[in-house]
């Protein structure tokens, strides 16, 4: 039997000085739920993933499933893991 274990992590969001490349996919899933002026905004922000242990643009951690909300400069993510017994 296996079971899903889910924990929440805050992260940081960090501002970078340049654009970080963003899987075009990703960018026309927001156009139409956000504004230009915030994708433009999104594309320069970036986060240390808990999932993947890598620094990722702020828009691919918008769109996947583990993200839970964005508040004050923080991203609320839920890391499922799954066990097996």
């Amino acid at each position: 039997m296996s079971s899903v274990n889910e924990r929440e992590c805050i992260i940081e969001i960090r501002t970078s000085a340049e654009r970080i490349k963003v899987p075009k996919e990703k960018v026309e899933a927001l156009k139409g739920v956000v504004g230009a002026k915030t994708i433009a905004r999104m594309k320069k922000e970036c986060v240390e993933c808990p999932q993947t242990k890598a620094t990722r643009s702020f828009i691919e951690c918008f769109t996947c499933g583990n993200f839970v909300r964005r508040l004050k400069g923080q991203v609320h993510c839920s890391i499922r893991q799954t066990q097996h017994s």
